[in-house]
């Protein structure tokens, strides 16, 4: 039976610096190498990170940032939770098989203000004790667990301060996402390394590995001839590059029901983004390549997942997106298909976390192991079973 990051925590004791093999963190720590097999294990633990509060909780997303980069094929070394006088208070050093290193800093939303000076000290730091060689051969990443508005500050000061070619933010989602890809497609370390660091004067990497991905995608999402069912099993991993056929449901007017997934920007946490469109403005926007927009209609049910949150809303579509304007007359270019909702149930401060217990249940999840990837899940808007519609949104018949 799978245990849940707060039994684990409560198991290992309270997290801090104390040395020695039998401490909390090196209890931790070992858990993780030894049990945490898989990035979806990691996802359900990083997203009750997100979800709580307190000291503890920070301390362990820090862990658990740094034993992403143990499934990126980096060899990680765990920094403190604390800095001390005398010594580099890095988050994390992770260094590369290609003799590159990044050191990590991970932030939650309740972070004091960040300075990008206390990380490229830690960098020179790290050179200075010749454990990095050079800037050359070195990258500052921060890792943020949950985007806010203080993160386009960070990203406004690294470009400011002419920092591009040593600084990097990433959320952890994406980062997540990242060891996923390395999980089920055939991406390498090296890949992974034209991601992070500052990209040199030719692109043909990055275009190279979204051509294999693609490809991939392709060849998993190739018809399957109508005399042959289409089995869980054959369904594709890769749900964001699907293009999803014509809807049956929609065709015979039976109510369809979605789930779509919602993500912090710069300026407003996706549960705010949620209250204000679904909770205040009873409307909702889709981009033009939203999967399944053009089979959405008036009387379908749509819930909102805020990514690494949780489902927090459902409502009613109470018409078809259409490009238009939406209700306060203003128009935005990357979501300009809008459909009104009526209904509507809020519940953000108790969202329904997809763990791997609720995922067991889901319809979705048959046939394949909960516990393994599940961002192809939560990753683009999707048609749900009523039966997972009900779970996701705790509805009971």
């Amino acid at each position: 039976m799978s245990m849940t990051l707060s039994q684990i925590l409560a198991l290992v004791g309270e997290l801090d610096d104390s040395p020695g093999d039998g401490t909390p963190r090196e209890r931790f720590r070992r858990f993780l190498k030894e049990n945490a097999k898989d990035v979806g294990q990691l996802r359900d633990y990083i997203q009750e990170c997100v979800n709580t509060t307190g000291t503890q909780y920070n301390r362990a997303l820090q862990d658990l940032v740094n034993y992403i980069g143990s499934f990126l094929e980096f060899n990680v070394v765990f920094g403190r939770y604390q800095g001390v006088q005398g010594q580099i208070g890095f988050d994390g050093h992770w260094e590369s098989p290609k003799d590159f290193h990044i050191v990590t800093e991970t932030k939650t939303t309740d972070a004091y203000t960040i300075k990008t000076a206390t990380l490229t000290g830690y960098v020179d730091g790290l050179i200075s004790e010749k454990k990095i060689p050079s800037w050359d051969n070195a990258l500052g990443l921060y890792v943020v667990g949950r985007p806010d508005a203080d993160l386009k500050q960070l990203e406004n000061a690294i470009i400011a301060e002419k920092r591009t070619h040593q600084l990097r933010v990433i959320s952890v989602e994406s980062l997540l996402s990242l060891a996923e890809m390395m999980t089920e497609y055939d991406v390498t370390h090296q890949d992974i390394l034209d991601i992070l660091r500052p990209s040199g004067p030719r692109i043909d990497p990055v275009v190279d590995l979204m051509t294999r991905l693609v490809a991939q995608s392709q060849d998993e999402t190739q018809p399957v001839p109508k005399a042959q069912p289409v089995e869980t099993s054959q369904q594709s991993k890769a749900e964001p590059f699907r293009l999803m056929p014509p809807d049956e449901d929609s065709k015979t007017g039976e109510v369809v029901f979605w789930l779509s997934p919602v993500r912090s920007e710069d300026d407003e946490t996706a549960e705010k983004c949620i209250e204000r469109l679904v909770g205040k403005g009873h409307y909702y926007a889709f981009g033009e390549r939203t999967p399944g927009r053009k089979n959405m209609k008036a009387g379908d049910h749509i819930a909102f997942y805020a990514t690494t949150k949780g489902v927090v809303a459902h409502a009613t579509l109470s018409s078809a997106p259409q490009r238009k304007p939406r209700p306060d007359g203003s128009t935005f270019e990357e979501y300009p298909w809008v459909c009104s909702l009526k209904d509507a149930r809020l519940y953000l401060d108790t969202p329904v976390a997809i763990d791997a217990k609720l995922r067991l249940q889901l319809d979705a999840f048959q046939g394949r192991n909960p516990e393994t990837g599940w961002a192809w899940f939560v990753q683009a808007t999707r048609k749900v079973s009523l039966h997972d519609f009900d779970l996701l949104t705790r509805k009971t018949k």
